[in-house]
């Protein structure tokens, strides 16, 4: 693949301006300036620098957000800023879409990818992705909604009952939740089902994957792929 061609797939612009980027001397390989737009590289495990920025090629992009409060899940928000407005220019330019969505007010683990298949894949209610979700709640937390919450309690628009695959009391107003499906708002409604008011909401796993401890509110970084939500 041409240099230039592996810059304009990975978001650095329209072709023209990846040409630009490389005649002008802003990328380098192994350190040194490049300024060849027509080089021919092989892509997989290649990483160069534009202007400075280290840039590991992806032919899907996955990464992982620890998503600050206050932001939505959207490319195209309502009130709050698009959780996209954290990611770096080429990434936005990729298109990357969150997997799932958190609310506005809710935290902690987010992916983000441009892998239709991998989104599809992740989301739908057949794969039984386990997610865990740190709460909060006003009201102190008893044995009754935690046993609640374990059998199944029922939501205003679904007849059959939902239930979480796990939960356990953190704290004497905290809660663990683990959920397998992704309904609207699921956690604040079960909760409330359960007789209690969700106050803070984090999500801290989704599949095998922690939220790392050392990744900041509006923080990202790459995931090899995939394979890193299903490792033992």
């Amino acid at each position: 693949m041409k240099l230039s061609q592996v810059l304009y797939s990975q978001g650095f612009g329209a072709r023209r301006e990846c040409e630009g980027l490389i005649l002008g001397g802003h990328v380098r390989l192994d350190g040194a300036v490049c300024d060849d737009p027509f080089l021919e590289v092989a892509p997989d495990g290649l990483v160069f620098d534009v202007r400075g920025e280290r840039w590991p090629y992806h032919a899907r992009a996955l990464v992982l957000l620890n998503k600050p409060a206050g932001y939505e899940c959207s490319q195209k928000p309502k009130h709050h800023p698009s959780v996209i407005s954290l990611l770096p220019v080429p990434l936005r330019v990729r298109g990357l879409q969150p997997v799932g969505r958190l609310d506005e007010d809710t935290t902690g683990l987010l992916l983000l990818t441009d892998d239709g298949a991998l989104i599809h894949r992740l989301t739908s209610p057949k794969k039984h992705v386990p997610k865990v979700y740190e709460i909060e709640t006003i009201e102190p937390v008893t044995d009754a909604q935690i046993d609640e919450l374990r059998r199944g309690v029922v939501l205003h628009d679904d007849p059959l009952p939902v239930r979480a695959a796990a939960c356990e009391a953190t704290g004497a107003h905290a809660l663990r939740l683990t959920l397998l499906e992704g309904k609207y708002h699921q956690v604040k409604r079960m909760v409330a089902a359960a007789g209690n008011t969700v106050q803070r909401l984090h999500r801290s796993r989704y599949g095998a994957l922690d939220l790392p401890h050392d990744l900041a509110p509006g923080q990202w970084r790459w995931l090899p792929g995939p394979q890193a939500l299903y490792a033992a």
